[in-house]
């Protein structure tokens, strides 16, 4: 995770704390949460939950508890601890919390499993900046990628740097035959990739864009060709231009293309 200034921190809480992430198998996997470390405590007791989702100001959770439960924390007056754990990229340590919070409510979850409880939580306080930081920098790239989401990237040496690929080179694969190419510009819905060949026939076609970044990291951008152009006095050489599929970008990909533009432009998290 980036090192935030308390400034950012600060900013990432006043745009988004009551914006609530649903932890998806594709948001756990992206935020690194490790579910197997998440418990609630009470008074010294703890219990396995799972996080369905959390903003920055509470939480619903799912939570085997048995009425003996319901009675430890109704004699705490409901004040309870959520713990939070996630891993950490290239470190064995784990990131670990707790983040104080009130029951504010619970319903079954399962009606075969009475003990089982959808338990929605209010946090008594700020949460940690370490929660800030994980929930605000998703959430930034999720509002920059939708309101800028034309803004193209010219891929040339000092792009490749910032960006963090390995070269302009890439595969495009079109009817599962990939091809080679050289990605002209990027952005978070597209790209404009320069191809070897006769590419009349490609328009209106399925496509997977592969490119490669440092430390071996792949991404594979599945579109489809929406145009293609010719390139003056070169009928061997075709300009594609194609647009991603919206609901397959990599979290990854669209990190990048954000971290980018925050470098280059300095671009602020937009409330909502």
């Amino acid at each position: 995770m980036a090192v935030l200034t308390s400034q950012q921190i600060n900013r990432y809480y006043e745009s988004f704390k009551d914006v609530s992430v649903t932890f998806t198998k594709e948001v756990t996997a992206n935020l690194k949460l490790l579910p197997n470390h998440v418990f609630l405590k009470c008074q010294g007791t703890q219990w396995p939950g799972i996080i369905y989702s959390t903003s920055m100001v509470g939480a619903k959770i799912i939570v085997n508890m048995d009425q003996n439960a319901f009675k430890l924390t109704r004699d705490a007056n409901n004040l309870v601890a959520l713990r939070f754990a996630f891993s950490i990229e290239d470190k064995k340590d784990k990131l670990l919390f707790f983040v104080s919070a009130k029951i504010s409510g619970y319903n079954p979850y399962n009606k075969d499993k009475p003990n089982l409880n959808f338990i929605n939580l209010v946090y008594t306080k700020r949460p940690p900046d370490d929660l800030i930081a994980i929930l605000g920098q998703m959430l930034e790239i999720n509002v920059n990628s939708k309101r800028r989401t034309s803004e193209r990237i010219d891929i040339n040496n000092d792009s490749i740097r910032i960006l963090g690929l390995i070269s302009k080179n890439a595969k495009l694969s079109l009817a599962g035959i990939p091809r080679n190419c050289i990605v002209r510009d990027i952005s978070f819905s597209g790209a404009k990739l320069i191809l070897p060949g006769i590419a009349k026939f490609l328009n209106d076609k399925e496509c997977i864009l592969g490119m490669v970044a440092k430390e071996n990291k792949v991404f594979a951008l599945k579109g489809k060709v929406i145009r293609v152009e010719t390139v003056a006095d070169r009928k061997d050489i075709a300009v594609l231009a194609i647009k991603f599929d919206e609901n397959s970008i990599p979290m990854d990909y669209k990190k990048m293309i954000n971290d980018y533009i925050t470098v280059k432009h300095n671009v602020s998290s937009i409330k909502i």
